[in-house]
Formats: C-alpha cells, structure tokens, sequence
C-alpha cells in the first residue's frame, strides 16, 4: 500500500511541477506593444534637406527588441501621403499570414489616414531579423532592427559579449526615392542608382558634409561586441568589412551557425549577419566600410563607399584618437565574385539537422532580367531600355503583376475568382542554355499573377537556376513565411546528373534569403508548414518592380493547428 502511495505522490509532485514549468514559461513570454507612426520628416544628408518616410521621425527607424517566445503587437498609422505596409522580414509568421505585410499579396496597403494593428509571436527564431516597408520603394527609409533575444534565462550558444550594437547598411537618393522608381516604371528603363550607402542612416567621412555625423561604435580594449549586420539597401549587394580586426560569424537570418572567421562579408539585401568582434588591436580609431559587389556586367552602380569608426576608449586614445585619421581597411573590388563565392558558401548549420530527403514537390524555377518589346502605339519616352524596350524581370518566364483589388490572401481564403491562377509552372517552359548566350526570342516574358499550390506538408526542393538573358547578375532571392536550408550552390547551368553529388544534407545552413550566384544555380528545400500565401522574389527591389517574384499557395492542414486563422477585424480592404 505505501508503494502505492509512493508512486501516487511521486506522480502527483511530477504533474506540480510541469504546472510550474508551464506557468513560469508563459509568464516569461511578454507581448510588447508599439506605435509605428508612419510620416514624412525632414533629414539632411549630403548638404541637402529634404522629406523622407519615416517611422516616428527616425530613420532608421526604431530598433525591436524580444524574446524569442514573445509576441509583438504594432499599431502602425499612416500620416505620409503613400499607401504603406510593413513586413517583418525573416519572422515565420505562422498561422499568421496577415500580419506578413507584402502590398497585395497578403494585405491591401495602409491607405493614409488610416491604420493597421499587426499582431503575431516570434517561435523557435533568435539572432537579428528586420522590418521594413514592403509597398512601392518606401523601404528605402523606411526600415529598422529586430532583435530576438533568448529565451528568458535562456543563453546564446557563445560567451555573452559584454555590448550588441546593430550595424544598418543602406541606400540613400539625393530625391525622392518613389519619384525615382515611378519615372522607371513610366519610361520602362533602369532606375537612377542611389548617391550614397549609409551605415546606421550616416554616409561617414567620405561624403561631402557627412563627416561631423559618421557612426562612431564605441569598445574598450580586450572586450568582444556582437555587431548585428543588416543590409537595408534597396538595390545593392554589399560587402562589409573593419580594418585590422577579424569578424567571427555566429549566425544569420535568425539561425545560429558553425562559427567561422572573415575578414569580409557580403550581404545582400534582406541578409542579415551576426558577428563577434574583439577590441585586440592597438587602441586606435578603425572605419568598418561598405562598398558594392556588383555582379551585372555593363550595368551602372553606386561606386561610393560608406564608413563608420572603431573607436577605442582608453585614455591613450581618447587624447590622441579625435586628432587622427581612422585606419582605413582593404576592400574586395566590386566584380569580386570569388571573394562573395568563398563567403557564401562558408555557413553550415551548428550540428546535423532534419533535412527534408523525400521530396514531394520538385521545382526547376529560372530567375533572370529581360525586355519586353516595346507596346503597340506607345509613344517612344515609354520604351527607354536597350533598343526601344522596357526592361523586364520574371521567373520561368512569368513576369509577375500584383492584384490591385484584392490580396492575394484575402481572395484564396474568401474564395474570390479571377484574382490569380495556380499555374505557375514547375519547370521552364522552354528548355535553353540558361547561363550562355540566350536567343532574343526567348527574352520577351509573359505577364501573370500565377501562384504554385502547395499541400500542408509537402516537401518541396527548388532549383533556382540564374540565366543570362540580358544580363546575368547575382540575385538575393527571399521567401516569405518560410527558413529553407541551402543545400548546394554552384555555377554554370544545374545538372541533376552530376550536381547532386554537391549536396549537404547533414548540416546545410538555415536561411530565409539565398544569394543565388552570378551565372549560377542554388538549390533550397523547406517543408509547406505553414498555411497562406508566400511570396519569393528577389530582393532587388528594382527586379521585383519589373516583376522577379512567384507565390506559393499552402493549403490548409487537417486540423485547427494546422489552418490560417482568421483575418483581423482591422484588415485594410482595397
């Protein structure tokens, strides 16, 4: 009978405790609450005034902090006089689609005046994401920091660095950035590229009156900081490096990787990259810089490069350092690929993770630039790309076109026709040459709003596959709602013969955008596990402007778990 009892108290003590342990968890996950003020604000760069976008009269904008296991409420009112929406770049978003922010794919935009309350809980994701506006070009201002910390007494899988400071790399145009997509959009050609790269919204030292304002990070000597690199720019791959000190990476895009050292990075729009780095140097003053890796042969770019300043405090430097010229580090040239090449393929997941090895879905999907001929009867200031035309971008030759009326997600959850079509094709329709010399016939792409419908859990592989057609160049390719783990990249065109041989499937990293390389393929896979409508375009904005993007349609599961709920009593409607 006592052993009875025993066991009775024993199970009876067991359940108190995972009581506890449930209600100290709940009770360390906080919901935190934000307003995103959304207006036009006079900033000064490079001698001139002018209005930009911004949230709360701060750009960049305010930098998000959280838990992982948190939840995170932001009323955003539009006071600017543009339609708006924010994505949080990077956040899984499950269940929670309408909160993703994409204009027309998950959510007519913010009109102005007006206002929308995004609600969603950050899960199993800790490192450096962001936010940024996701309608026309109001991201060029319009972005900021999100910070996932640890769980609460929760550890970082390395010693905790005694300071974390966000570096923000960005674009900056002399104008109204939207005024410059809109003469793009209206003339068909290539947009004015920016006037500067900025770092925490500052040019640095090497721009004209930008000295007095240039970031300045502050360490002591011997301590380790944990710099958050974030690549805001609209247009730009970047690489990014400190003179004299070595970059230890530890994560991106939310996911913790194997460790390694660098000297340079390379990130492209949308990336983001965790690195630690010790004060082991002389104590001086050192420019971390940003220039471009420009992969497009011919095509122009911003050939400027920004700065910040390492600056050590110590009472040799504080009276000497303010007096001294900043050590200036050794940059890669823009066209080099190598360099980007040895980075990007250097991640590796911190252990042997589930790769999905059944594939239920098998995608072959061509990314690239084109031309559209120019339209019957339209006068010739329309058609100002190469010979007459209007540039063009598309993937398996579908140059996607947003809805207008409708989100793409409010019309699949209401069952609305003629919204889209799911017949976005799995395979290009014309096999070629993708990486040589494309026949002009073949650069003409076809306009469609063509979605590819996914079952709840399917295991799905893409192939991306760069081509040449016009102009081959390197491209960050972002998928919303999901991480995908990169198994392989290489260059030339993809041979399932032979390349296959290439792939990782023990520890390939976590990421949610790839670089796909220069004249390239890349080759992700992911499980459908989250229901609603996603988008993955290239995060060009210029390319997802001339239509570089296609959807994914993931169906609902069987159960409640499984399923999209509902949409807010606040959506915006078109």
């Amino acid at each position: 009978m006592e052993v009875f009892k025993s066991i009775a108290n024993t199970t009876s003590s067991f359940f108190v405790i995972c009581i506890l342990l449930l209600f100290a968890n709940a009770a360390s996950e906080k919901t935190h609450y934000h307003d995103f003020v959304i207006q036009a604000t006079p900033v000064k760069r490079l001698c001139k005034t002018s209005n930009a976008i911004t949230v709360n009269g701060q750009y960049p904008g305010p930098t998000l902090e959280v838990n992982n296991g948190d939840t995170l409420v932001v009323n955003v009112v539009n006071k600017a006089r543009y339609n708006v929406t924010i994505h949080w770049h990077g956040v899984r978003q499950m269940r929670t689609a309408w909160a993703d922010g994409p204009e027309f794919i998950t959510q007519c935009p913010i009109r102005p005046g007006k206002s929308y309350t995004y609600r969603f809980t950050i899960q199993g994701q800790e490192g450096t994401l962001w936010w940024h506006a996701h309608s026309s070009w109001l991201r060029a201002t319009v972005y900021g920091a999100l910070i996932i910390h640890p769980k609460e007494g929760g550890n970082y899988p390395f010693p905790k660095p005694k300071r974390e400071t966000p570096i923000l790399l960005g674009e900056w145009w002399n104008t109204n950035p939207i005024d410059v997509v809109r003469r793009a959009t209206r003339t068909g050609a290539a947009p004015n590229v920016s006037d500067a790269y900025i770092i925490n919204g500052q040019p640095g030292d090497l721009y004209k009156c930008s000295r007095q304002d240039t970031t300045i990070v502050h360490m002591d000597s011997g301590e380790t900081n944990l710099l958050r690199v974030i690549n805001a720019g609209l247009n730009q791959q970047l690489f990014f490096t400190v003179a004299n000190h070595k970059l230890t990476v530890i994560g991106a895009d939310a996911n913790y990787v194997k460790p390694f050292t660098t000297s340079v990075l390379m990130l492209g729009p949308g990336q983001t990259t965790d690195v630690l780095i010790k004060a082991d140097q002389t104590p001086s003053r050192y420019y971390m810089a940003a220039r471009a890796y420009a992969s497009a042969q011919g095509a122009p770019f911003d050939n400027t490069t920004t700065t910040a300043i390492l600056e050590y405090n110590t009472a040799s430097c504080s009276s000497n350092c303010t007096t001294t010229n900043p050590i200036f580090p050794s940059l890669p040239a823009y066209n080099d690929t190598t360099t980007a090449t040895s980075f990007t393929t250097k991640f590796r997941s911190p252990r042997k993770v589930e790769v999905p090895t059944e594939i239920d879905e098998n995608l072959f999907i061509t990314v690239g630039l084109g031309l559209e001929n120019c339209p019957t009867g339209a006068p010739s200031s329309n058609c100002q790309g190469p010979n007459g035309t209007r540039f063009a971008a598309s993937m398996n030759n579908v140059s996607f076109v947003l809805p207008s009326n409708f989100s793409l997600l409010q019309a699949h959850h209401q069952g609305i026709p003629g919204v889209f079509s799911t017949d976005f094709p799995a395979v290009p329709p014309v096999k070629f040459n993708y990486t040589g010399n494309v026949s002009r016939s073949l650069w003409q792409p076809i306009r469609g709003t063509k979605l590819y419908k996914l079952k709840y859990g399917a295991r799905v592989q893409v192939v991306l596959q760069g081509t040449g057609i016009f102009t081959a160049e390197n491209h960050p390719i972002h998928l919303h709602g999901y991480d995908f783990y990169i198994i392989a990249e290489g260059f030339g065109n993809f041979n399932p013969k032979t390349d296959t041989s290439k792939f990782n499937l023990i520890d390939p990293p976590l990421r949610n955008t790839a670089s796909l390389p220069v004249n390239g393929w890349t080759v992700i896979r992911f499980v459908a596990d989250n229901p609603g409508v996603w988008i993955m375009h290239c995060h060009l904005d210029v390319h997802i402007t001339w239509g570089l993007a296609m959807a994914f349609l993931v169906e609902n599961g069987v159960s409640e778990l499984e399923s999209l709920e509902a949409p807010p009593v606040d959506f915006p409607v078109c």
